[in-house]
This record gives C-alpha cells, structure tokens and sequence, in this order.
C-alpha cells in the first residue's frame, strides 16, 4: 500500500454539512465570484443534499426537487451538475468512499502497516467505523445505493474491492484456503456487518463492531496475530 498524505483533519463526507450553510451561500457584491468558484460551491452543497435527503427519505423516496430544497439551489442548476437522481446519488457515494479510505489507509500506515499488521489492520477498522457513526447521512448510502440498481450494485463492488487492498501485507492463510475467496469472504463479512447495523438504524453504534470485526479479520491469521503479541 501506498503512503497516504496527512489528512489535514477529519473527512468531511457527503451530507456533513447543510446545503443551506451561510458559509457556503454565494452572496452578490462589488467582486465577481469566479464561475468555476460558484459551480464548486453548488456541487459539494448538492452533494450534502444528496445525501441528507437519500437517508432521510431512502433512494426510491427522494425526488430532485427534495434534494435541490435541502441543498438550496434551483432545479436548473441541479441539471448543470448532474444528469439525474442516479447520477448525483453515485457522485455523492464515490466521493464519500473515497474519502473513508483515505482515512481508513492513513490510520493503516501510521499504526504500521505490514510491519505490524494485525494493529494496522485493527486501526483502520476503528478509523472506519468512527468516520461512519460520525456521519449518518453517508453511513446511509452505504445501504441506499443498493437501490441504484446495477450501477449502485457496480459501486458496491468496487469499494469492497478497494477494502481487499487492506489484505496485501497479510501472511498465508489457512492450507488449502484460496487467498482471493478468503479475502472476498473476509472483507463480505465487514460489509454485512456494517450494512445490518446501519439498516437498523444504529449508526451510532457502529464503533461497537470493533472487536466483532477484529476477531473476524485476524481469525484465519492466528499465528501473526501470536506473534505481533499486541491485540
């Protein structure tokens, strides 16, 4: 795994923030504001609103104009965004999970990385787990993205695809396990977990996973695990 730049605080994902925050209001004066200034500013405050309304109202519930009033732009310029509800919804989805493994890797590098293993391993679950149950909104469309259809499900794939880079510094597993089904199983097994709680509604609590999480992770490692002698 690649080193990963310092994060220069914690992430600030998709639906963190209100669309309507008066910091992000694109107020008129003397000085033109920069076009490409104001297109930013409407993006990151509809991707909020993406995702405020996605996990308020579920994916089939939420209508454009629901997300343009939470976001506090007009239906045009929605469209000068985003070719639809499905298309926001991803971009919302993507960016969100790209920051969560930003964090996630960093946490893994500076806990040790494949020099310790098991406690990276240990620290990016906890970095993953407190960067959810810190932001709901987002914690949602982990669930609602199913509703997508084939292109959420695609989404789905790819991000367990990118937790499975977590497993590169791992040692052999068990004999006769194929590593690449062991890891897809390994890393199915998180995402359940983490799906079923927040489906529930316990967003909250998801920090309580942790050494669930742990345990499940590490268990076809136990001799590493023996080894590091620090979990």
């Amino acid at each position: 795994m690649v080193d990963t730049p310092a994060p220069t605080g914690p992430p600030v994902l998709p639906g963190a923030r209100t669309g309507r925050d008066p910091e992000r209001s694109i107020r008129r004066g003397p000085r033109r504001i920069p076009q490409e200034l104001v297109a930013a500013t409407q993006r990151e405050r509809l991707l909020d609103g993406v995702s405020r309304t996605v996990a308020a109202r579920g994916y089939a519930g939420a209508r454009i104009s629901d997300i343009c009033r939470t976001a506090g732009v007009t239906r045009p310029v929605f469209y000068e965004q985003f070719t639809g509800k499905e298309d926001a919804v991803l971009a919302a989805y993507r960016l969100g999970v790209a920051l969560v493994l930003q964090s996630m890797e960093y946490a893994y590098e500076q806990a040790g990385g494949g020099v310790r293993w098991p406690v990276a391993v240990r620290a990016g679950l906890e970095a993953l787990l407190s960067i959810l149950a810190s932001n709901p909104s987002f914690a949602a469309m982990l669930v609602e993205v199913e509703g997508v259809g084939a292109a959420g499900r695609a989404e789905r794939e790819r991000l367990l695809g990118r937790f499975c880079t977590f497993f590169t510094d791992a040692p052999a597993g068990p004999a006769g396990a194929a590593r690449g089904e062991l890891v897809d199983a390994l890393v199915g097994a998180v995402h359940s977990a983490l799906y079923r709680r927040i489906a529930q509604g316990d967003t909250e609590g998801l920090p309580k996973l942790l050494p669930t999480l742990v345990c499940v992770v590490l268990s076809p490692f136990p001799a590493v695990v023996a080894e590091s002698g620090e979990l």
